[in-house]
């Protein structure tokens, strides 16, 4: 089993890639174990080197700084072997939470860990879970998947495949695509589910709301306030039992049309299961054209 580097024992003379966790809004929510490290690595590689340096600046921390971002992330990790082969140590960060999560560095972490160099992660503040703890939900399980596509013909073809599961869903979204991506999950998922509207968590103007996908337009437009910001949205999965209902449709429908057109399949298969025929028929097609019937 690979060894994982605790605290109190890792060897601060050995170069280490630490993935710094930063906060997400209050410059407050950082550990000391955050600071003490990246008040002694030789660098700091930054997601945006002047959100990061005002970071640094608050905490009275000085240090080399260079940029890691997604168009520049191989050639950036290839420095940062260099630099871990000259004996020194560097800190990756990320403009707000956890590096690689919905933000560069996965790239990087990968590249040094295939040098031989180690890694260690230092946990800390994260927006999808600060959601979750406020939001009241009760749910046992949760899907993150962060960023849905910019485009909404290619979000709506995400939401769909995701609109089954029974687990509430969690997504981060951008301030100038919200509406639109709220219309597009209501669209998708139906307007009874459940979406919490969390934005700038653990600042200033932070709001937490909860409401079904069909109040939510009209409670974003109602003031030009809560359409800024960052965000994410927590929707509420399908019931279990319908999942179960559906699953059982689809195979249904798979059998049906190994032996039958697919106008007939369709129709049988809404008739045994009771499930809506336009859906079935858009599976039916999906199914063709990925040959699985």
């Amino acid at each position: 089993m690979e060894e994982t580097a605790h605290f109190g024992a890792v060897d601060e003379a050995r170069p280490t890639l630490y993935v710094v966790a930063t906060p997400i809004g209050n410059l407050a929510d950082i550990s000391l174990r955050a600071l003490e490290v990246l008040g002694r690595v030789d660098t700091v590689a930054a997601e945006d080197t002047r959100v990061t340096g005002h970071l640094l600046h608050h905490h009275g921390i000085q240090k080399r700084l260079i940029s890691l971002r997604e168009h520049n992330e191989r050639l950036t990790a290839q420095k940062l072997i260099a630099l871990l082969a000259s004996g020194k140590s560097v800190a990756l960060v990320s403009d707000a939470g956890t590096p690689t999560v919905s933000d560069p560095g996965a790239l990087a972490v990968a590249a040094v860990r295939e040098a031989g160099y180690p890694v260690v992660a230092l946990p800390g503040a994260n927006a999808a879970l600060c959601a979750l703890a406020s939001s009241g939900n009760p749910a046992p399980h949760f899907l993150f998947y962060g960023f849905l596509p910019p485009q909404s013909a290619a979000r709506r073809r995400e939401l769909d495949s995701l609109k089954s599961l029974p687990y509430l869903l969690v997504f981060y979204e951008a301030p100038h695509r919200v509406a639109a991506c709220i219309d597009d999950m209501a669209a998708v998922f139906g307007g009874t589910r459940s979406v919490t509207i969390a934005r700038e968590l653990t600042k200033l103007f932070e709001s937490v709301h909860r409401c079904t996908l069909a109040d939510a337009p009209a409670w974003l437009a109602a003031d030009a306030n809560r359409t800024r910001g960052e965000f994410v949205l927590l929707i509420e999965g399908m019931e279990r039992d319908v999942a179960a209902g559906r699953d059982a449709a689809l195979r249904t429908l798979e059998i049906l049309l190994r032996e039958l057109p697919l106008s007939q399949a369709v129709q049988l298969a809404a008739e045994i299961t009771g499930c809506a025929r336009n859906e079935l028929y858009a599976s039916a097609l999906e199914f063709k054209k990925s040959g699985v019937a």
